[in-house]
């Protein structure tokens, strides 16, 4: 019997973490087909402020947190917690990080404003993914990205990590939502875009888009 194909799952939302959208229903429903036709699956998704730890029963992770990660030019710690999909026997990874997720909303404030560091949260988040499935010692053949959240994952993965064997041979596929925060550029995107290798043409885009352009990278 071949070796199982593993999948990748970094998705802004999945069920029943958010409920409500689009989004986390497929979110939840994708790695579930994929475990069912026989595929390895990892998920990962932002431990967003309105996730209840207690309710939906997260632990720490505590050999896989500690890992600090520059973003935005300064270095935000790194925490990972767990938790477990029982009805489908999945286990979800989540990126955390108190300065970054911290907040009663997903990608707006209460007052439906989009928060002004969305870039640098989606980063830490894409970072935070990608570091941690190097700790896991878990080399993906496929890397599915969900939601405008991922957005810099492939972008990482092509421009950041095209030389590192654990993820360059990886194929990328991205789907995309008509979700309400298509605002991605934040106050403070010249720190954001630091040590990303970009042109200064795909870094103006970036600053001044949507997070639409973002995803033709």
């Amino acid at each position: 019997m071949g070796k199982k194909q593993r999948i990748l799952f970094v998705n802004q939302e999945i069920e029943p973490y958010v409920v409500g959208t689009p989004m986390s229903v497929l979110g939840s429903k994708l790695p579930q087909v994929a475990q069912e036709q026989g595929y390895e699956t990892r998920i990962f998704m932002p431990k967003f402020g309105v996730i209840s730890e207690r309710r939906n029963q997260l632990h720490d992770v505590l050999r896989l947190s500690g890992l600090n990660i520059m973003v935005a030019g300064g270095d935000h710690p790194l925490n990972i917690k767990v938790a477990s999909l029982s009805s489908l026997r999945l286990q979800v990874y989540f990126i955390d990080n108190e300065d970054f997720f911290m907040r009663r909303g997903i990608t707006h404030d209460p007052l439906g404003e989009p928060y002004s560091d969305n870039d640098a949260r989606a980063l830490f988040f894409a970072r935070g993914v990608l570091e941690t499935v190097k700790k896991l010692r878990w080399i993906p053949d496929i890397i599915h990205c969900s939601g405008w959240f991922s957005s810099f994952v492939p972008l990482l993965l092509r421009r950041n990590h095209a030389n590192d064997p654990a993820l360059n041979r990886a194929k990328i596929l991205f789907s995309l939502y008509e979700d309400d925060g298509a605002e991605m550029a934040g106050e403070n995107s010249e720190k954001t875009l630091q040590g990303l290798k970009v042109s200064e043409e795909d870094a103006q885009d970036i600053r001044e888009s949507t997070h639409a352009s973002l995803c033709r990278m």
